[in-house]
């Protein structure tokens, strides 16, 4: 992997394979943490504006069909901490995807009526994350886990912030965040001269004074908290989980080994217990994510209201067993996320996404270590972080059929 910082700041990340393809992903280091409460959504707006056309590409339409005319693939995403706009071409065409994604960034048309028909189309993606119990338990379950964290908020912000952007908010909040020296740009595929094209494009960009949000790390829980939220579906939806840590703290690779031993496919401890003994639920999985500076570890389940309790009192079982795991849990624990991240990492897009989140977390050059210090895991440090993490002072939301 090799790293280069430009002069406008921005950061370049490149990885060359023998793949016919290539994926060039643009990611800011800010997202929905970074907000005040007026400005809640501000960055997953954003994400959406920038496709809405550009001083030289009219609107979305036009930019969608310069890619898709190639055969090419782009999308976007916003999370806690950062924005992505990503394009996967062919090798040949990777020209066309940094002359379109600077094009995006450099010369957004922030156009009065074209913030309104967005605004429209937001609100509606709000309802229909809140339609959709698997979704909803996600912004449930958060909200309730943290206290003080901005994490505790929901990427996409709320209906009254929503309503309330205008042209004045979108444009002031993107040129004092979105700048060169808060940005990077990784690479994967079968080009090169990847610095000197970057430059090419992306040179005029200008540098700005970067905004830093404060880091916050909370306490773990001191007791059991539940949310309960009635709705007429045809099934219940749970998660129950914790805080735990950042990506930076060591013990956030033993928290990935425990999500291989108890979540993995349908031979993981929790799914086997739950769906293939006892055929309590369907969709039934186990989530761990360690950001910047904070961490969760979560199970859910789809299921009807009368399982419930049988099944949080499974989960708890399974906690408690990890306390007797073995050599051989622990091996096929990691050649599983080994295998996985092999497969993952084939993919153009995962892999210079991957790139992208360590260096904003840290430092690219950690993702090459990453399976070394899975390797590193012991039994010990299983059962070590299970009696200190996956206890009795859990988090548990519901959404309850009526």
């Amino acid at each position: 992997m090799k790293k280069h910082k430009l002069k406008n700041g921005i950061t370049v990340l490149f990885e060359k394979n023998h793949s016919k393809s290539v994926a060039v992903e643009v990611m800011f280091k800010v997202g929905s943490n970074f907000e005040s409460r007026q400005m809640a959504g501000i960055s997953h707006f954003l994400e959406h504006m920038l496709f809405e056309g550009t001083k030289n590409r009219k609107d979305s339409r036009e930019i969608a069909n310069e890619i898709e005319k190639y055969g090419g693939e782009f999308n976007a995403y916003t999370t806690g901490d950062r924005t992505a706009f990503f394009i996967k071409i062919i090798s040949k065409r990777f020209d066309i995807a940094l002359d379109i994604l600077s094009d995006m960034v450099a010369n957004p048309v922030f156009d009065k009526n074209t913030i309104e028909k967005e605004k429209s189309v937001v609100l509606k993606e709000i309802n229909m994350v809140t339609d959709d119990s698997r979704l909803h338990q996600w912004v449930l379950f958060q909200k309730a886990l943290f206290e003080k964290h901005p994490a505790k908020n929901p990427t996409y912000g709320t209906v009254e912030t929503v309503k309330g952007f205008d042209k004045k908010h979108v444009a002031d909040y993107y040129y004092s965040h979105y700048i060169p020296n808060n940005m990077v740009i990784s690479v994967a595929g079968n080009v090169s001269e990847v610095k000197e094209r970057i430059e090419k494009y992306f040179s005029s960009l200008k540098p700005g004074k970067k905004i830093e949000r404060e880091t916050v790390l909370e306490a773990l829980q001191a007791k059991t908290k539940k949310v309960v939220e009635k709705k007429k579906t045809l099934n219940s939806y749970m998660v129950l989980g914790y805080k735990t840590v950042p990506r930076t703290n060591k013990d956030s690779y033993i928290f990935d080994v425990i999500t291989s031993i108890l979540g993995r496919g349908q031979s993981g401890w929790i799914f086997d217990e739950i769906r293939n003994k006892r055929g309590l639920a369907y969709n039934v999985g186990v989530n761990s994510e360690s950001e910047i500076d904070y961490g969760i570890f979560a199970v859910y389940a789809g299921m009807d209201k009368s399982n419930i309790e049988k099944a949080k009192k499974i989960i708890l079982q399974q906690f408690r067993r990890l306390d007797t795991a073995s050599r051989t849990d622990l091996e096929e624990a990691k050649t599983y996320i080994e295998g996985n991240h092999a497969l993952t990492m084939e993919d153009n897009f995962h892999h210079a996404d991957n790139l992208a989140v360590w260096e904003t977390i840290k430092d690219a050059r950690l993702a090459d270590s990453y399976l070394k210090n899975i390797r590193k895991v012991t039994v010990d440090d299983v059962k070590r972080i299970a009696r200190k993490y996956l206890n009795n002072r859990y988090t548990m939301v519901v959404i309850e059929q009526k």
